[in-house]
Formats: structure tokens, sequence, C-alpha cells
């Protein structure tokens, strides 16, 4: 066994089971654990996250500079609109943000505590031919 293996992305935030739900709905995830002060999930695809109180969290401000990046994640997806249409149904806000450069196309967001996270498309690949 490795001497460290992989372990949970933890996000700190005032209201740990408010913030779990939002992450559990999106990623189609189930509770592991729960206690007083922190809520971890776990998806299908083995992603395990938790979300730990913390009364003094401070939202980041990204983009702008001030207090900006505590933590970022990406999620793919097969289709930003309706990936979209979820992650503003579940209470989390687009980020306004200029066009992303790059081989993917992709659209930021925060959840509902403030934390910013990014929706990348999967192009779909065609088999190769002849």
């Amino acid at each position: 066994m490795a001497l460290v293996v992989t372990g949970v992305v933890v996000l700190d935030c005032a209201e740990p089971e408010k913030l779990a739900t939002f992450y559990k709905e999106l990623l189609e995830a189930e509770e592991t654990d729960a206690t007083a002060n922190r809520v971890e999930i776990k998806s299908a695809d083995g992603l395990r996250m938790a979300f730990r109180r913390d009364v003094m969290a401070t939202p980041p401000s990204w983009p702008r500079p001030e207090n900006s990046l505590q933590a970022h994640l990406d999620f793919h997806v097969n289709d930003l609109d309706d990936a979209e249409r979820r992650v503003v149904g579940l209470g989390g806000r687009p980020l306004e943000t200029k066009d992303a450069s790059g081989p993917f196309e992709e659209r930021g967001y925060a959840d509902p505590a403030g934390h910013s996270f990014t929706l990348r498309l999967i192009a779909a690949t065609a088999p190769k031919q002849g």
C-alpha cells in the first residue's frame, strides 16, 4: 500500500448540511458520514467530498483578485446547457468570466456558499475511419 493515498476534497463553509445537499444532488452522490461539524459524500464514480463547518468562512471572491481562489473544482459534463440548468436549479450561480482559451469549452459557477467550480464539456470523439 502507498504511503499516501487519495483522500477527500474538503470545503469549509458556514452550513455544511446545505452545501452537502447541493453537491450530493449535482453529482448524484450519497452521504457517507455526518457529524455536527462535517458531512461527507461519495459520487458514483468515486469522488469523495466533505463539507466542514467554519462559522468564520469567507466565500472566495474569484474572479476578483481579493481573497481569490481558496479551492477550485472542475467537473466534466456531456451537455453544458443541461448541467447549467441543474446547477442554477440547485442554488448555484454563474460567475462572470471571459471566454476560456484552450481545447475545452467550460463555464464557471459558484456553489451556494461561494466556492468556485468549472463545468468542462468533454467532446465526444469519433472512432477512426479506415
